[in-house]
């Protein structure tokens, strides 16, 4: 087999429209009608109407579809609205049109009924408003740019809505350390562009960063396309400013690299999904924008064969390897089915995307061509194309990042974002395959392989109880006997609070709570997140 450059007329090879992350996660709530609460429960503002969009099935109320009841929690009043108003002025918002994006996850999975939507601009606003929801016992639910896997961006029932949209702002960027300290609401992909412009990248990257915010990536810990390059935001994010249930504002926004005094408070906040203070703004460490990129995607005839091509990638790449992601053949079929990109190898019953990052364009470029020949020449891959252009490098990232996008066209989906030994890493897709049968219209798995995170993803026609239940608790004890993570890097939100038990033991659960009746002891920041319900 030889391996192939991407062809100079590459338009052929795949085709994105330009700004598809945006389209994609904003686009699919438009047309939704107004979110309408069961049985008028919520007066004096009681919601009505329901949620659909033009041919599309109707989303059901989260506590229609999942057994949890609402908490004791005050109502929202006229008069609170009038308190907010005093706080925020013109930034309050009670209109249905404009509320109904924000009620349901962009998976149109779960839906809520909130009947007001704050958007503050500073911390000190989001101070005020906490301690009058506080004062008030009303339930806040923090909301970035609601791109969130597992339902912990929207409301359950009618908890306040607080936006970090309108805290956009770079506080300051130091272009010799490379620390960018930033407000909350930023968009990922607009910092990106950022520091770019500044000879540095971010040291995240997500397929979902046209939508998503930095204070919503930290808050659940997210993971992403880089994390084998330059590991967890708990390692590069320095300081955070955080807004307590009470409106207490602690402020450890530092831009030390080293700061050794006392507990390193921020990283209660880093993964808490929004349940133990509200993240108002970010100091992170960002690394040097690098001078040569370099991508190959590969097809490889076996998951064995993708193991040990990932090992000759780290031995021969070493540290200039910066990506080393995934997918299975059905993955493929569906960007192509539902996407219209082109598969750029012969067909594979897998592919791998190798990325190289690195100062040197030639030297790069050379030991990445090296070990693409070995690989070839052992049988390891069938076939291969690498780019070195920026825009051919996206065209390739594509077929990577647009996965998500394909199985949401393809029915309601089952997602599942799991940590395991990576020689066990495909063995749940084939096994589940083979117990759900023709129940799942397609089972595909993908990830980052470098980081052992699969993403297991089942589609069907439309929601099925049947299905969940054949793959819950199945999927979660799978995981737990090879001790494995129920999240990898999607954090638990609402879909998966209660298989905390299955990673962490119940001495680390009963902590976890501690902690949260501590810094929440009315709990209204997140309810019905992250945590088990207590008994």
């Amino acid at each position: 087999m030889v391996l192939h450059l991407v062809p100079r007329c590459s338009a052929r090879l795949l085709w994105a429209s330009p700004g598809w992350r945006r389209t994609y996660t904003q686009g699919t709530s438009v047309g939704q009608k107004w979110l309408g609460c069961p049985r008028d429960t919520y007066r004096p503002l009681a919601c009505r109407g329901r949620s659909s969009v033009s041919g599309s099935p109707e989303v059901m109320l989260t506590p229609e579809r999942y057994p949890v009841q609402r908490l004791p929690f005050s109502t929202v009043s006229e008069e609170d609205l009038a308190a907010f108003e005093r706080i925020i002025p013109g930034r309050v918002i009670t209109d249905p049109e404009q509320l109904e994006a924000c009620n349901v996850d962009w998976l149109r999975a779960l839906r809520g009924c909130s009947k007001v939507l704050l958007r503050p601009q500073t911390s000190e606003e989001v101070s005020q408003i906490l301690r009058h929801c506080h004062k008030r016992n009303l339930a806040v639910n923090p909301q970035g740019g609601n791109t969130g896997m597992v339902g912990g961006s929207v409301p359950v029932f009618d908890e306040v809505i607080l936006s970090t949209a309108l805290m956009n702002q770079v506080i300051s960027f130091h272009d010799v350390s490379g620390i960018l300290v930033c407000q909350a609401g930023c968009v990922l992909e607009e910092l990106s562009h950022y520091v770019q412009e500044r000879d540095f990248i971010m040291p995240l990257d997500l397929g979902a960063k046209g939508s998503c915010h930095i204070g919503g990536n930290v808050a659940t810990n997210a993971g992403g396309l880089r994390f084998l390059r330059y590991g967890s935001l708990r390692g590069t994010v320095l300081g955070l400013e955080v807004v307590l249930a009470d409106g207490t504002i602690l402020n450890c926004l530092t831009s030390l690299r080293k700061d050794n005094t006392g507990y390193d408070l921020k990283q209660l906040f880093i993964g808490s999904e929004g349940t133990l203070g509200i993240i108002t703004a970010v100091s992170i460490l960002c690394p040097p924008r690098p001078k040569a990129v370099n991508v190959a995607f590969l097809g490889c005839p076996g998951f064995t064969e993708v193991l040990q091509t990932f090992s000759t990638c780290k031995g021969m790449l070493g540290e200039i390897l910066s990506a080393f992601e995934f997918m299975d053949s059905e993955c493929m079929q569906l960007v192509g089915q539902h996407l219209h990109l082109t598969n750029p190898v012969q067909e594979s019953p897998f592919y791998v995307l190798v990325e190289t990052s690195g100062s040197c364009a030639g030297h790069d470029a050379e030991k990445l061509t090296n070990v693409l020949e070995k690989v070839l020449n052992s049988g390891l891959v069938s076939d291969g194309t690498m780019a070195t252009d920026q825009r051919k490098v996206q065209m390739l990232w594509a077929l990577r990042e647009r996965i998500t996008e394909a199985l949401s066209r393809d029915g309601y989906v089952f997602k599942y974002d799991i940590s395991l030994p990576v020689e066990r890493l495909y063995d749940l897709v084939i096994d589940l395959r083979t117990r759900l049968g023709p129940r799942a219209k397609h089972v595909v798995g993908y990830g980052h392989l470098g980081d052992g995170n699969l993403h297991l993803n089942v589609t069907a026609e439309a929601f099925s109880q049947e299905l969940l239940t054949a793959l819950e608790p199945y999927v979660y004890a799978w995981t737990a006997e090879q001790r494995g993570s129920v999240s990898a890097e999607h954090g638990l939100g609402f879909k998966k609070k209660n298989v905390l038990g299955y990673s962490k033991p119940p001495v680390a659960v009963k902590l976890m709570q501690q902690l949260k009746a501590l810094l929440d002891p009315k709990g209204i920041l997140n309810p019905y997140k992250t945590l088990p319900a207590q008994a």
